[in-house]
């Protein structure tokens, strides 16, 4: 994907939000819950597009974001916003990978590596992602992918034999099963808490982008960063159902403009914050670079194995989504 807008651009698209009317009607407050810190991209996106929707429907919906956990913990949020704890918010849906294999499509190892390639499968993915969520009383807002995604460690690393018994920081299904994989040690540790992991030595290594490492100033307890392009994992932003069935035509039509300039906002800020967070880890002190040949090659044997196993457990449905992400190739 290419960066064409410029980041006064995006913040006048953001801030000159949509003045519609949405009608006589009592003053809502949405408490919406994010895991990232407020400094993250993510984070900032989200409360642009809350501004958006409260000056939209001329504070009627008065959304208010909540960054870094402070809400509900990361793997809380989703089942916040489906029992109604929450109206609204914003989750790492491949972090419920084990309540369904759709939500894992955005993490299949070396799948999708580039943003375009991101782009394409998300296309082909959202219709299917779409219904799943339905099924669970939540309407999609919109979706914005992370960079892409490279391994940090405490030291120098040239094949996957050097990760034997290494702590890894896991966040879903495909990082714990890539740490089996590989030998190391999955931990289960939330974004909010990775510098305190990384600094106590519960976690000494983790798959994440450069814009994670960056916000939470790794280089202080990890040296060494590769960038392997693993998977470009997504943000989702999602409403209750009964909460958005329950807005009227005119605050829909104010949310759904914001979303479409929030997706649009955060993935060209995705695209750019990449290589600054990298320059950012460099400066830092980190080696930053890409993976040796053996190492490269050790990964690829495994993001088939993943492969294939998320194929199985996606079944047809997920053979589907393949099939018209490659027919887009």
């Amino acid at each position: 994907m290419k960066a064409s807008m410029t980041k006064q651009t995006v913040t006048l698209l953001m801030a000159g939000a949509m003045t519609l009317s949405a009608g006589a009607a009592m003053a809502e407050k949405w408490d919406m819950p994010m895991a990232y810190s407020a400094s993250n991209f993510h984070s900032a996106t989200g409360a642009e597009f809350a501004k958006c929707v409260t000056t939209g429907t001329q504070g009627e919906i008065e959304i208010v974001t909540h960054p870094g956990g402070s809400l509900f913990k990361g793997g809380d949020i989703k089942r916040a916003i489906q029992t109604g704890q929450a109206p609204i918010g914003e989750r790492l849906l491949s972090g419920h990978q084990n309540e369904n294999a759709i939500f894992g499509v955005d993490s299949v190892p070396f799948l999708a590596t580039s943003f375009d390639d991101a782009a394409k499968l998300w296309k082909a993915a959202q219709p299917t992602m779409k219904k799943v969520l339905e099924e669970q009383n939540l309407t999609l807002l919109y979706s914005v992918p992370w960079p892409p995604q490279g391994l940090y460690f405490k030291k120098a690393v040239e094949s996957v034999a050097d990760m034997e018994g290494i702590k890894f920081r896991s966040y879903n299904n495909a990082t714990a099963r890539l740490a089996e994989l590989t030998g190391m040690l999955p931990v289960s540790i939330e974004a909010a808490e990775i510098s305190q992991a990384f600094a106590t030595g519960v976690a000494e290594s983790m798959v994440s982008s450069g814009s994670t490492g960056y916000d939470r100033k790794v280089w202080e307890s990890l040296s060494h960063f590769y960038d392997v392009n693993a998977w470009l994992p997504r943000n989702y932003v999602l409403i209750n159902s009964d909460v958005w069935k329950g807005t009227s035509d005119a605050q829909k039509a104010v949310i759904k403009g914001c979303a479409e300039l929030a997706e649009y906002a955060g993935t060209w800020r995705a695209v750019e914050y990449t290589q600054f967070t990298l320059n950012g880890l460099r400066d830092g002190g980190m080696t930053v670079g890409p993976a040796g040949e053996q190492l490269t090659n050790d990964l690829k044997e495994i993001g088939a194995v993943m492969s294939a196993e998320w194929l199985e457990a996606a079944g047809e449905n997920g053979k589907a989504i393949i099939d018209a992400y490659n027919a887009m190739q």
